[in-house]
């Protein structure tokens, strides 16, 4: 009798291992251990053949339209009943029917044109054919299951590190709120978090210390991409029994009356503030100057001057003893997410950008630019960054 080469697919989700065509499994990170795995599914896949007609034929099927085909739930069943014995403690180990279970072990047996079980004194045996083909099928499960068990790893963020960094505006209140939401998703996800000044950002990515940044302006860098995130707007403080106090909105023209706690002119938001009191030739008096919001909201609460801070620092409402109040000219700034042009950014760093994003969005009440745009730009630029486009 001709030899009869079988090739087995085992259909998990969308993805297909074949005798001649190992298939590739796509994990987070394309962790080793898991292609290590998928290495080793392949492997077993191509020696479960057909043995009901003498001596297995290595050669490739010379009709691809007529491999026969196992599915994955078909192992399962098949191997449910070798280890129970019998189709009802089979269907009770899968928690499905016993008619169930019959019918695929049938429609197994169909498609591969060979009696796997004979039946004795109401127990499933393995017959001689068969014998074989379920060692093979117990070596297959057993790597779907060391698989299953990577992927749920993954999927909680096992042996895996998101780092991130931020300016302090935008890390005070903003981004805790968003590494709550990472943290819930990625329990076992380990989070590093640096404070930067902007000037540090560029080689805190440059370096590959972190994936991203989130940063109260832009820079342009050739090797960095700096993707908007949210706008935001500067807000007044004054303490409470204030002269201003009494105001829901005021003009640059009366805040300059007050001795100002100040950020540098230089700083992103120090600029805004300076170009309005500049476009109204307004002189102003800086009696202290203070880096973090953070530092210039304890001086305002302890009655040392008013101040002008972003709305992200004030977002926690942690300073009952301040009001913030409306500053009638324009003062709505851009922040950004910043990264490396050639970097392709975890699923944790990702799903860190939105959270952080929906965040600071909800916040200002207002949308970043292009929000819309945002995946597609960045596989555009990383594509460019690779010589693809």
């Amino acid at each position: 009798m001709a030899e009869r080469p079988l090739s087995l697919v085992v259909p998990m989700s969308n993805l297909a291992i074949t005798r001649w065509q190992p298939a590739r499994i796509l994990l987070p990170n394309h962790r080793a251990r898991a292609v290590a795995v998928n290495n080793q599914i392949s492997a077993a896949l191509n020696f479960m053949l057909h043995l009901s007609s003498g001596p297995v034929s290595l050669r490739p099927p010379q009709n691809l339209t007529a491999v026969h085909m196992l599915t994955l739930r078909q192992i399962e069943v098949i191997r449910a009943i070798m280890v129970t014995g019998s189709v009802g403690g089979a269907a009770r180990l899968l928690n499905v029917s016993s008619p169930g279970i019959s019918r695929v072990m049938k429609h197994a047996e169909g498609l591969l044109g060979l009696k796997l079980f004979s039946r004795k004194a109401g127990r499933y045996t393995p017959t001689r054919e068969a014998t074989d083909l379920f060692s093979q099928i117990n070596g297959v499960y057993d790597k779907v299951e060391d698989l299953q068990f990577l992927v749920t790893r993954l999927k909680r963020g096992a042996d895996a590190e998101l780092k991130i960094g931020s300016v302090p505006s935008i890390s005070n209140v903003m981004v805790p709120r968003a590494i709550t939401d990472v943290r819930r998703k990625y329990p076992s996800l380990l989070i590093d978090i640096d404070i930067l000044k902007i000037e540090e950002a560029i080689n805190y990515l440059l370096l590959g210390k972190g994936e991203v940044v989130a940063v109260s302006h832009k820079v342009e860098h050739p090797m960095l991409t700096f993707e908007p995130l949210a706008k935001g707007r500067l807000k007044c403080i004054v303490p409470d029994g204030h002269p201003l106090a009494r105001h829901e909105r005021v003009r640059a023209g009366q805040i300059v009356k007050y001795p100002l706690i100040g950020i540098d002119p230089n700083d992103p938001y120090g600029r805004i503030i300076a170009g309005i009191f500049s476009s109204h030739a307004l002189a102003y008096e800086m009696t202290i100057r203070a880096r973090f919001g953070s530092t210039v909201c304890a001086m305002v609460t302890n009655g040392l001057g008013v101040a002008i801070i972003d709305e992200f620092t004030l977002a926690a409402d942690n300073w009952p003893k301040l009001r913030a109040l409306e500053i009638i000219e324009p003062t709505t700034f851009q922040t950004y997410i910043a990264y490396r042009k050639d970097a392709t950014l975890s699923s944790y760093c990702e799903h860190f950008i939105a959270s952080l994003r929906g965040h600071m969005e909800s916040r200002a009440g207002a949308p970043s630019e292009q929000p819309a745009r945002r995946t597609q730009s960045r596989r555009a630029s990383q594509k460019v960054a690779l010589g693809e486009a």
